[in-house]
């Protein structure tokens, strides 16, 4: 184990804790800490977003995944987080709190073919520790969420919904990434060529499988916030799954890009980001702010 000093919600190196897949964060949307599954060790996705914070981001796929490597971090990292002393030395008091496993990392996680393999795995060892609330022990730690962390691109393939009806069974959770409401925002900002409403169609029918949150970066472009008509669109595509998502996690630019527009990139202020917030709400939205 390398990790120095405490976690922050500022740094998310995947390389930390010196495993291949298994990596821990304190997460500031999850709320404490996270330990992160990610299966794109070769920094390859099939988007690439302009505020990613993947250093020497490629397109693609992942490599096969070593399950039974995969398997021994995730046994053994889950022992030194709830009986060894990982939290006292890393953690800062108030975020002592285990609180989910999240397929998240260096790109989108639904694209490894061992996906569904993988997601069977994890079930089996949370199920050894009793994380799942299975059992009810008071000496045991409370159950935890189990949270893929997806682009959505991939919800049209039949073994990626059979893995999200899996992942309902599993204290499941997905939050699902909508930055845009328009073709045009969607390039600019994820640089991918998607209609919003193919992507709307599948965020409803990910929503219909597991319980689903809509994930939403929004940051300043050249000093500039997003233009009304922007956020407009983007209001008027989410209010079509209002009645299906659990809510919104709308955040902000909190780690530095890694990509060629970084320079271009900066933090909106909390008040904006909020103003946003009670638009969205208003449309009957629960929402979450992480600026």
């Amino acid at each position: 184990m390398t990790l120095r000093n405490f976690l922050t919600v500022s740094d998310h190196n995947r390389d930390v804790s010196g495993l291949k897949y298994v990596y821990p964060v304190v997460s500031r949307r999850a709320g404490g800490v996270s330990i992160g599954i990610n299966l794109n060790v070769n920094n390859a996705c099939n988007w690439r977003c302009v505020y990613c914070q993947v250093p020497n981001l490629t397109r693609g796929t992942p490599p096969p995944i070593e399950l039974d490597v995969l398997e021994r971090e995730l046994r053994s990292f889950l022992t030194y987080a709830l009986h060894g002393d990982f939290m006292q030395r890393y953690v800062a008091e108030g975020d002592r709190h285990l609180q989910d496993i999240a397929f998240s990392g260096n790109g989108e996680p639904t694209s490894a073919k061992e996906f569904p393999e993988v997601l069977v795995l994890v079930e089996k060892v949370l199920r050894e520790f009793n994380l799942l609330g299975d059992v009810i022990v008071e000496s045991q730690p409370k159950p935890i969420k189990v949270r893929l962390i997806t682009n959505g691109s991939l919800m049209d393939k039949p073994t990626v919904q059979d893995s999200i009806s899996h992942l309902a069974k599993c204290n499941g959770e997905v939050w699902f990434k909508l930055d845009a409401g328009t073709k045009a925002g969607i390039a600019r900002i994820n640089d991918v060529n998607i209609n919003p409403q193919s992507h709307i169609a599948r965020l409803k029918h990910c929503a219909e499988l597991c319980p689903t949150f809509i994930q939403t970066c929004m940051f300043a472009m050249d000093g500039e916030p997003p233009h009304e008509d922007d956020i407009q669109a983007y209001l008027a595509l989410i209010s079509q799954v209002q009645q299906c998502v659990k809510g919104v996690h709308l955040y902000g630019f909190a780690r530095p890009s890694y990509q060629a527009e970084a320079p271009r990139l900066s933090r909106l202020s909390s008040e904006w980001l909020e103003a946003v917030a009670q638009r969205i709400r208003a449309l009957g939205f629960i929402v979450y702010v992480s600026p």
